[in-house]
Order: C-alpha cells, then sequence, then structure tokens
C-alpha cells in the first residue's frame, strides 16, 4: 500500500517516484497492481530497510543469523544470544553499497554494541542508518524547485538475560526516523518525516551434543521484531512497519580443535495484511489485531501464507577461530518477491579484530541486487585487551 499511495501522490514528480520505487526494490524485484496476475501478491511496507542484512557474516550465509553464534551483530538478528556472547563488550561497523546496480549513491551503515554487566546480564544497542543521496524536486515544468538528501535511521537499545545454562531471552526498544520528501508538498498535502517506536521480543537457546563422535552444538532462536506503531508521512493515511517472525535453528560440528563447521537455517515471516485486490481497507486495522491476522488473511488461503515464508540457508567454516568461509542461499517465492540469490564471503580474526566480507549473486540476470558487497569491522574489548598485556 506505501508503493501505491505515495506514488499516486507524486506521480508528478518524476525523481521522487524513482526513489520510492528504488526503495520497494529492497524488498521486491516487481511492482504490484491490481492489474497484476492474483497469484502474484507481494507484501510492501514503509522502511524496508530494516529487514536487510547490516552485516557480512549473516550476509554471506543467505541472510541467516537468528541462530547463529552469538556476535556484535546479534542486535538485529536476535537480542538473545547476547547472553551467551564471550567478552567483556565490543563494537562493530558495518558497511553496504546499495542497489549499486540502479544508482550510485544509496548506502546502508550499521554501527552496534554491547556491554556485559555480570555473568547473566548484558546490555546492548545499534545505529542503523540509510541514505540516498541527492534527489531533486521539481514543478510541473522540470525546474528545480529543491534538492536534498532523503534518509532513514534507526536507533536501538537492547537487555538480554540468561535464565539457565542453555537459555536466554532478549528485547530491545527501537526508534524510527524516515525523511523523503525534507516537507515538500506533493498534490497541495504537506509531507512529513515518518517516525515510528518498535519493539523485539527474542529467545536463543542451545545445547551441547556429541555427534558422530564429535563435539556438537545444536542451537534454536527466535526474533519477533518491529513490533511497533504505523508510520505517517501525510495526515491522511498511515502504513505498517515491517514487523517479522524470525525463527531459526543450527548446528555446529568440531571435527578437530582446528576445524569446525556450522549448517543453519532460517525462516521469515512478516506479519502484516496480506494485500488484496478486492479490498483496500487492510491498512486500517490495529497492529495487535495485524500481528495475529497475519497468519490466516491471505487471499488465496494457507497456500499462500506459505508463500509468505522466506527461507535462509548457510554454512559457516571456521579454520583455528581464525579464518572463516561462509556460504548460503536466500528463497523468496516468486509471486512474493522472487528475491532469489546465493551468497558467498569470508572472515578473519586476530587480536580483538574482526573483518568479514560477503558478496551476493543473484539467481535472475541483470538483477538490481546483482554485485552486492558488505563490509564489517568489529572490535571484542577483552581481547585487545588480552593481546595488550601479551
Amino acid at each position: 500500500m506505501y508503493l501505491y499511495r505515495i506514488t499516486g501522490m507524486i506521480m508528478k514528480n518524476r525523481t521522487i517516484a524513482l526513489l520510492v520505487l528504488l526503495v520497494a526494490l529492497s524488498v521486491s524485484t516487481k511492482t504490484y497492481s491490481q492489474n497484476d496476475e492474483p497469484d502474484y501478491n507481494p507484501i510492501q511496507t514503509v522502511v524496508p530497510w530494516l529487514t536487510i542484512a547490516p552485516d557480512s557474516r549473516a550476509g554471506a550465509m543467505g541472510d541467516a543469523g537468528v541462530a547463529t553464534s552469538p556476535d556484535i551483530y546479534s542486535q538485529h538478528w536476535n537480542p538473545a544470544k547476547f547472553a551467551f556472547i564471550d567478552g567483556k563488550g565490543g563494537v562493530g561497523i558495518s558497511y553496504i553499497p546499495w542497489l549499486r546496480n540502479l544508482v550510485p549513491d544509496i548506502n546502508i551503515a550499521y554501527l552496534s554494541g554491547y556491554y556485559r554487566f555480570d555473568t547473566k546480564q548484558v546490555m546492548s544497542g545499534s545505529l542503523m542508518y540509510s541514505s540516498y543521496g541527492k534527489i531533486e524536486f521539481t514543478d510541473d515544468g522540470g525546474a528545480t524547485q529543491l534538492i536534498v538528501n532523503p534518509n532513514e535511521w534507526a536507533v536501538d537499545l537492547g537487555y538480554s538475560r540468561l535464565f539457565s545454562d542453555n537459555f536466554s531471552g532478549g528485547v530491545a526498544f527501537r526508534f524510527i526516523y524516515s525523511n523523503l520528501t525534507h516537507g515538500y508538498p506533493a498534490q497541495g498535502e504537506d509531507t512529513r518525516p515518518g517516525l515510528s517506536i518498535a519493539a523485539d521480543i527474542s529467545g536463543y537457546y542451545h545445547k551441547d551434543l556429541t555427534l558422530l563422535d564429535k563435539n556438537s552444538l545444536f542451537a534454536f532462536g527466535f526474533n519477533i521484531s518491529n513490533i511497533g506503531s504505523k508510520m505517517s508521512y501525510t495526515e491522511s493515511y498511515a502504513d505498517f512497519i515491517p514487523m517479522n517472525l524470525k525463527l531459526g535453528s543450527s548446528l555446529s560440528l568440531d571435527f578437530d580443535r582446528f576445524n569446525r563447521i556450522t549448517f543453519t537455517i532460517d525462516l521469515n515471516k512478516l506479519l502484516v495484511p496480506s494485500p488484496d485486490s478486492t479490498i483496500t481497507e487492510e491498512q486500517n486495522i490495529s497492529v495487535p489485531e495485524a500481528l495475529f491476522k497475519s497468519f490466516a488473511d491471505a487471499p488465496d488461503g494457507f497456500m499462500e501464507e506459505l508463500r509468505e515464508i522466506t527461507y535462509s540457508y548457510g554454512a559457516e567454516y571456521w579454520y583455528n577461530n581464525i579464518f572463516a568461509l561462509r556460504a548460503g542461499y536466500f528463497h523468496e517465492n516468486t509471486y512474493k518477491g522472487n528475491r532469489q540469490f546465493f551468497t558467498a564471503g569470508a572472515g578473519f580474526r586476530m587480536s580483538g579484530f574482526t573483518i568479514d566480507f560477503s558478496y551476493l549473486m543473484p539467481v535472475a540476470l541483470n538483477h538490481p541486487l546483482a554485485r552486492t558487497l558488505r563490509f564489517s569491522l568489529s572490535f571484542d574489548s577483552s581481547a585487545l585487551r588480552n593481546a595488550s598485556k601479551r
């Protein structure tokens, strides 16, 4: 609904229409209208960049991260994992040149960190920032009226706690800001930045096992993310932010003290109304109602609900806890957005520093996400302190 209404509002301004299209492409490689086939029915929300994998590790494993081992970027995937992280504190930064096949100046940056109070409690925080470069507003005659730099960002504060030797829980609170028009009016209606407040509720369980005579670790995680208020850019309407359910599991095997491999899978489902080609009132329902109805409101019934689930498959190999190789695959149903791509990447860790990168390879040719790179750098305070003493 966000794409339809905003596009209709600014149909006389080609520059902004292009901007909205680019934002929508981060969720879907196709647009949807009532003239499309009924089976093609992708879910669309405002601020879809909140669901983009911000870090290179998960980005190299098919965007899977809810049940992988804890790291500095756990805030995005599953805040509960921080309760099991090694170390007293750390910080990480990641950078993504986004949609470079289309435009040269869309960027996403992510800053995340944590601090351990004691053996059971950890505080965490993050900042995700998305910039859309320089946008030019013009009048009906094509004369420049205003040049702006649209941007969106979200800041988080999280808390995680151990409840047992194997289970932890976590919550995160998020403030979201989206400024796409800088107040420029559209069809006589004033615009404003979109604001929303949201929360995540998460859990993480892991258990040591012996599999094939090897030390192994099984893990399961969940995160209900972006549970929050709708966002409005005008007085006329408000749209849902990407409330989302993440479920994931992983299995790690230690072949010896130098070699370790992990396999993981994530399932994601947006907890917002499914679009209906004959009904345009789905945005009028409340947030709590949307959370529950999202499991049974698809026009084509249960089979369409299954099509709304995306799948992420990933594998990670570590040698001596110093060098990592990663690969993955992301699958979204053809009629729900059609994002399907392979990923690969590597990581290097030494003396408290970790450097990661990933590369995205879409199945379709000339895909807007082709050749997407992610770069991440993180610092572990405990490891840095130990290296300094040595």
